[in-house]
C-alpha cells in the first residue's frame, strides 16, 4: 500500500481536522488458463488479466475518530477500468460502523477464504458460503443503493461483525476468536431468499508445517457446502496450498492445488489447477506473475 498526504490550503485551514490521507493500492496480474472439458475433450486457452486500484481516504477528527470512504477501479480482460459504488465508514479503537457497498459479515468471515487459488482464484468452490449474502461489489455498486450496513468490533482475539441491507432484506452476524492456536468461527444470516446461506462455520490451526482450515456452510436450497484446506512452506519463497470441497448442489466433488513463488519486491509467480465442483467435468489450469503495490 502507498499512502500519500494530501494537506491544501484549505484542509490546513479548517478547524477540527488533525489529520487526512488518501492511500493508494492495489495489484496487477496476467498469464494465460487453460480450460479442458474432460468429457468432450474440447480445451481453449486464453489470455488473462486483473489490474485493481484501491483507494481509501480518512481524516481524523480532534476526538481521535476516523472517517473515510473506500473505492475501487477495476479492469479485467476485455473490460473497460469501472469504478465500483463507495464504502463509508467511521472508526473509533475496536468499533468501526460501515456503510454503503459493505464488505458483508460472511464475506468477510475469516474462514470463508483460507486460502487464494492460482493466479485466478479458479472458481472459489473452497469459499463455504458461495457467495450467498452481502459482499464488498469490485465492479458494480454492491449494497450501495440497497441500505447496506455494518458494525464491526475486536478486542483482542474475538471479532464480531454484524450486516444488514435491504437485498432479500439480510442481517447476517459472525463471531471469531482465537485461543490455543486454533481460530473458531460461527455465522448466521436471516433472509428472505431461501437459497441464501443460513449457517456458516469453520475452525482453522496448524498442524506441524501445515496450516489447515475445516470449513462449512448451510446454503438453504442450495444444501450444504464443507471444505477442508491445507497451506504449507516449500523453502523460504514458496509454498502450496491445496483444497477438497462438496456441496449437495454439485455432481462431483471438487479439489484443487497450487503453487505461490515469491520474487521478491511485491511480485509473485502463481499456478494451479482445479477440477470438479461447480464446474463437473471441467478442468483449469492457470499460470502467470502477479505484482502488488
Amino acid at each position: 500500500m502507498k499512502k500519500v498526504l494530501f494537506a491544501t490550503t484549505a484542509l490546513v485551514a479548517t478547524a477540527g481536522v488533525a489529520a487526512a490521507d488518501v492511500t493508494f493500492g492495489g495489484y496487477g496480474r496476467f498469464g494465460i488458463v487453460h480450460i479442458t472439458d474432460d468429457g468432450t475433450g474440447d480445451s481453449a486457452t486464453n489470455v488473462t488479466s486483473r489490474f485493481r486500484l484501491q483507494i481509501d481516504a480518512t481524516a481524523e477528527s480532534d476526538a481521535g475518530v476516523t472517517f473515510g470512504a473506500r473505492v475501487r477501479i477495476q479492469q479485467n480482460e476485455g473490460q473497460q477500468g469501472m469504478t465500483n459504488g463507495a464504502r463509508f465508514f467511521a472508526r473509533s479503537g475496536g468499533l468501526e460502523v460501515g456503510v454503503g457497498n459493505i464488505f458483508g459479515a460472511l464475506e468477510s468471515f475469516r474462514g470463508m477464504y483460507p486460502i487464494d487459488l492460482g493466479l485466478t482464484g479458479h472458481n472459489y468452490d473452497y469459499t463455504a458460503y458461495n457467495f450467498r449474502g452481502d459482499a464488498y461489489s469490485s465492479g458494480g455498486l454492491g449494497n450501495s443503493g440497497d441500505n447496506g450496513v455494518e458494525v464491526m468490533y475486536s478486542a483482542g482475539d474475538l471479532s464480531v461483525h454484524v450486516s444488514a441491507s435491504d437485498t432479500d432484506d439480510r442481517i447476517a452476524a459472525t463471531v471469531a476468536y482465537k485461543a490455543g492456536g486454533f481460530d473458531f468461527g460461527l455465522g448466521a444470516q436471516d433472509s428472505d431468499n431461501a437459497a441464501d446461506t443460513e449457517l456458516a462455520a469453520y475452525v482453522s490451526g496448524s498442524f506441524g508445517p501445515v496450516d489447515m482450515t475445516l470449513a462449512y456452510a448451510d446454503n438453504g436450497t442450495a444444501g450444504d457446502h464443507i471444505v477442508l484446506t491445507g497451506r504449507f512452506d516449500v523453502g523460504a519463497a514458496t509454498n502450496i496450498e491445496a483444497y477438497i470441497a462438496d456441496a449437495d448442489q454439485w455432481s462431483e466433488t471438487g479439489f484443487g492445488i497450487d503453487f505461490n513463488h515469491s520474487l521478491g519486491g511485491g511480485t509473485s509467480l502463481r499456478g494451479g489447477v482445479s477440477t470438479g465442483g461447480s464446474v463437473g467435468d471441467e478442468t483449469l489450469v492457470d499460470l502467470g506473475v502477479r505484482f502488488d503495490f
